[in-house]
């Protein structure tokens, strides 16, 4: 993990010839233009073994080196923990989150956290990146977190975001059957500012896509697989309340129910993305949880 980063090499074609560089990094190689005037000016571009301006022009058989690696710090304390890695190359990590961990620090949760753990981790092997995240989960959802590990495949992986190929699949456990065995669920949710964390169904909202199929059925409830189209905050918890089929243990949009489990039943079990480098489809899964094993065991 910590060899040295070839960075990314690029050839100028003959159709491309008289583009600024640029025109060409944020057409061609679809860098956002944010990310293209940072690494430019920082001295990170290189056109035939030289330094560029954003205005340099390119000619057909131009060599264009971007520099990927840099040293970067964040004022968070390393820490050691136990990390369930799934995948994890130059670019990228993804760890499966136990429920009760906070992603980030907090004023009330400077330590114990995934970005305390993963920066641990990045120091260990010699990587002085620091931690960006790119999807996030509440404190008692479990799952699959993506991490970018450069600003190159955070600007990627955030501007691939909204494409067809990249999906967040999760599992969940609710109270009820639902009306059909598959569909999709197209309500607005929106936060009202009462101080309060809750999330509501309302016109005045966003609009908020999530497609269920029902996995497992049983008397009164059921295992349900869903992706999200769109990553509003709870999107999943209210689309499913507002239903009539809270998931157990959402104590925030349903009750309290430790008998059953301590905490909402929810699994962000697959993840499915275009890589940043390659531009390759890279596809991840995890089980699912003890916990939420034990429930539907209790359920049968």
């Amino acid at each position: 993990m910590n060899s040295k980063d070839p960075g990314l090499i690029f050839k100028v074609r003959e159709e491309e010839q008289g583009l600024k560089l640029n025109e060409y990094l944020r057409s061609v190689v679809r860098f956002s233009s944010r990310f293209t005037q940072k690494v430019v000016r920082d001295g990170g571009v290189k056109v035939n073994n030289n330094r560029a301006t954003l205005f340099s022009k390119l000619k057909s058989g131009d060599v264009i080196e971007v520099q990927i690696e840099k040293e970067e710090e964040q004022d968070i304390i390393p820490e050691k923990m136990e990390l369930d890695i799934i995948y994890e190359d130059q670019d990228i990590i993804v760890v499966n989150k136990p429920y009760g961990m906070i992603v980030h620090p907090t004023k009330n949760y400077a330590c114990g956290t995934l970005t305390n753990g993963l920066l641990y981790h990045f120091k260990e092997n010699g990587e002085r990146c620091i931690v960006r995240l790119v999807s996030r989960l509440d404190r008692d959802t479990s799952g699959l977190i993506l991490v970018a590990k450069n600003a190159f495949s955070h600007m990627s992986l955030a501007r691939d975001m909204n494409r067809e190929e990249f999906q967040k699949t999760y599992l969940a456990i609710v109270h009820g059957n639902l009306s059909k065995k598959n569909g999709v669920i197209d309500k607005p949710i929106y936060k009202v500012d009462d101080g309060s964390l809750k999330r509501i169904i309302d016109e005045r909202g966003q609009r908020s896509i999530t497609h269920f199929e029902v996995v497992k059925r049983f008397k009164d409830a059921d295992l349900i697989k869903l992706i999200l189209e769109t990553g509003r905050t709870h999107q999943i918890r209210v689309h499913l309340n507002s239903m009539g089929n809270p998931i157990y243990g959402d104590t925030l949009y349903g009750n309290k129910e430790d008998e059953y489990i301590e905490r909402q039943a929810l699994h962000a079990c697959r993840l499915q993305i275009i890589h940043p480098r390659t531009e390759e489809i890279l596809k991840l899964e995890c089980d699912l949880p003890e916990d939420m094993n034990k429930l539907l065991s209790k359920l049968k």
